[in-house]
């Protein structure tokens, strides 16, 4: 061999490949070839001491140290509820719930938009917290079916299916929407307009 100084043995039990071009990891001193040079590619037992990440806090953007074994979501929550500057002398779930007998509790506001009220995440849409709604908002609803239906009197009964179809199954409603439709349709090809506009 030309250049016998050159390059390493892969100090992998598994590979052992030649490398002219080795890289010694930092953590353990080992010679690894490129395949094995990343710390969990050749289980790196001494990794913890280089492959160190330390989140930022979202609020106030210090560096929040993690002790070993701990999640850093956790560790984060912590410094937010005890050592964060940004909410020193102030709270910062402050938008509690009004559904009576929740104890929950929000960063943010999230106020129904027919009630009015600040609910928290459990309780946010209208079917959770039996929203009756506001006498503003019942009425732009009544405004609303007046608008799509006339004015010719006051709608007693409740807009469901039934109201709709009467007695009829789902699928005799829908052969007869079909029948309708296609009866509109075969109106619409026979008329004179129609006729001059295919002419």
């Amino acid at each position: 061999m030309e250049f016998p100084h050159l390059g390493q043995n892969c100090s992998k039990e598994t590979c052992k490949r030649f490398d002219f071009l080795p890289v010694k990891c930092d953590a353990c001193s080992g010679i690894f070839c490129s395949d094995h040079m990343s710390y969990s590619s050749h289980q790196c037992q001494s990794a913890y001491k280089k492959n160190v990440q330390v989140p930022m806090c979202p609020l106030c953007n210090k560096p929040v140290p993690i002790p070993r074994g701990q999640e850093p979501d956790f560790t984060v929550g912590q410094h937010i509820d005890n050592d964060c500057r940004f909410t020193e002398g102030r709270k910062v779930f402050t938008n509690r719930c009004t559904v009576t007998k929740c104890r929950g509790k929000e960063a943010v506001p999230l106020v129904c938009s027919e009630c009015r009220q600040n609910h928290c995440f459990k309780h946010r849409h209208p079917l959770d917290h039996g929203c009756t709604g506001s006498a503003k908002s019942v009425q732009r609803k009544v405004t609303d079916v007046k608008n799509i239906f006339g004015t010719s009197g006051i709608i007693k009964k409740a807009f469901t299916a039934s109201a709709i179809q009467g007695n009829m199954s789902e699928d005799e409603a829908l052969a007869k929407a079909l029948a309708e439709s296609e009866r509109m349709t075969n109106e619409n090809t026979t008329s004179p307009q129609a006729r001059c506009s295919v002419a």
